[in-house]
């Protein structure tokens, strides 16, 4: 698998039936959250691009859309080992909604994902790496799409002797926390149904640049 993310969403609904309703860009609300969002840099509108294309932007470019019920933001910054720390930014301009962030990198076998409830209260944090066969966070209950794959259902490997740290390959379920809080896959997951998610690529996002005002480094270290 080579899928690659760091997202971060604000939702006032369901976020999948928001997507699948293929809604319209809200360009202006989109520019005012990225702006938001960094307020101590720069931000250049620039072209943008799909879902597809740009889940996983470099740092200095971010990606984003707001529509009716929901915006979703592209950005390194939220790509943490322990997503419960995410800067508070980032919380504060969803206050009063469910917040989501989803990260993902195939290299190091690695997936985080967090959500927050409306009220801020972390409801589920979680990071996983299968490259360094650690959990490097687990804090809430899990959400009702993870339990099958810690029961083992979907196993990473299918050769019992084979030697793999959890009974299931971080990516997978990645996938699977993408389709279920965001209503799209980047490569899918084993009991996936063909065709029952959003294509990404339908998905248009607005570009933005963002250069540091200031000493500060938001974006992680690649």
């Amino acid at each position: 698998m080579g899928a690659k993310d760091c997202l971060i969403c604000y939702a006032d609904n369901d976020v999948p039936s928001v997507l699948a309703a293929r809604p319209a860009l809200d360009r202006a609300a989109t520019e005012a959250l990225v702006r938001r969002l960094f307020a101590d840099h720069t931000v250049t509108p620039e072209d943008g691009g799909t879902l597809g294309e740009n889940a996983n932007p470099p740092d200095g470019r971010v990606f984003a859309a707001v529509w009716p019920g929901a915006g979703l933001v592209c950005t390194s910054a939220v790509a943490l080992d322990r997503p419960s720390l995410l800067d508070h930014r980032f919380l504060a301009a969803g206050a009063g909604r469910t917040v989501h962030v989803h990260a993902m990198h195939s290299v190091v076998d690695w997936t985080a994902f967090a959500t927050w409830g409306p009220d801020g209260g972390l409801r589920r944090a979680l990071s996983v790496s299968g490259a360094d066969g650690e959990i490097l966070e687990d804090l809430g209950d899990r959400l009702p799409f993870e339990e099958p794959f810690w029961a083992g259902a979907f196993p990473a490997v299918e050769d019992e002797d084979d030697d793999y740290p959890f009974p299931f390959h971080p990516l997978e379920l990645g996938e699977a926390a993408l389709h279920h809080l965001f209503g799209f896959v980047l490569e899918g997951f084993s009991p996936m149904t063909a065709g029952e998610s959003v294509d990404p690529f339908d998905v248009t996002l607005a570009g933005f640049r963002v250069t540091p005002g200031r000493r500060r480094r938001l974006f992680r270290r690649r």
